[in-house]
């Protein structure tokens, strides 16, 4: 396996995983009911966009599963039994996971200017930072941050024209292209338009990961979030060459956010102690020497 590539997915699907939040109102099971879709991608859009003005700041806990393969094929398993997740949309959010016998095994943070993710268990030691303004836009659905709240409906939609709707049975299927190209497709139910699943793809067309959304709760009037979560990254050469995480957060709830918070929990640390650090620079990753 290519490490580089290894450490590039490794940010993404750990980035998609702080999308999934849970909350304390009873779950909305949704059947799969098939009802009338949108007539139009203006009308199916302009769903979304209102759901993005409903978000609000939240804080939740729970608990997460990862499975990987290491260079060495073999598969890891980590169980992270204690994850605090603070979120202050559209583009501040901070995760920590902490494993049984390491504290801080995962950080992952963003604010207007920067963002970053620390993996601290032996085997990874890796933190990755950037800045927003060196990311290339051919490059931003992968290694942007702020992609981490699409699973909340908060969304960046963009140009319109770049949008094409379809039905398949109880879903709405909205599609993105960029350059002639699939870059993303989300299955709504047709008829409470929560998601079910988000595909991502790269700038070839090929699927690079997908997550499946389950269990809404309101978390605020007119805002829904999925209690559950499960996503998978697509190996490039074979199945042990995949990622797939579990996360389930049991409490969620809006959350005053704070000047203090905001300095402790959305600026970005120095990275000591880690075996290797990369830095994104112009689009690109490099690794710094320690």
């Amino acid at each position: 396996m290519n490490y580089q590539h290894y450490n590039l997915r490794l940010y993404i699907y750990f980035a998609a995983a702080i999308l999934m939040f849970a909350g304390c109102a009873p779950e909305i099971q949704e059947p799969v009911e098939i009802v009338p879709g949108k007539e139009s991608v203006a009308e199916a859009l302009s769903v979304l966009k209102a759901r993005s003005q409903n978000a609000v700041p939240m804080l939740a806990k729970g608990r997460c599963v990862l499975k990987y393969y290491d260079e060495d094929k073999k598969e890891r398993k980590e169980s992270l039994p204690m994850v605090r997740v603070v979120v202050n949309p559209p583009v501040e959010i901070y995760l920590q996971g902490d494993a049984t016998l390491v504290n801080k095994a995962i950080v992952l943070g963003s604010n207007e200017r920067e963002f970053w993710l620390a993996l601290r268990p032996e085997e990874i030691s890796t933190y990755w930072w950037g800045t927003w303004a060196g990311l290339d836009s051919s490059e931003g659905l992968l290694i942007n941050s702020r992609t981490v709240f699409e699973a909340l409906g908060i969304m960046q939609i963009g140009a319109e024209e770049n949008w094409s709707l379809s039905n398949e049975g109880a879903f709405d299927v909205l599609t993105r292209r960029e350059q002639g190209e699939v870059t993303k497709r989300i299955y709504l139910y047709s008829r409470s338009y929560l998601f079910k699943k988000i595909e991502y793809f790269d700038s070839k067309g090929q699927a690079l990961a997908h997550t499946e959304l389950d269990g809404y709760k309101e978390v605020s009037e007119g805002f829904f979030v999925p209690a559950s979560i499960k996503i998978i990254a697509h190996g490039q050469n074979s199945s042990e060459d995949s990622l797939s995480i579990d996360l389930n957060l049991k409490s969620i709830g809006p959350k005053k956010i704070t000047e203090g918070m905001r300095n402790y929990y959305f600026k970005r640390p120095e990275p000591r102690g880690f075996e290797h650090v990369w830095v994104n620079e112009n689009g690109k990753w490099t690794e710094q020497q320690q």
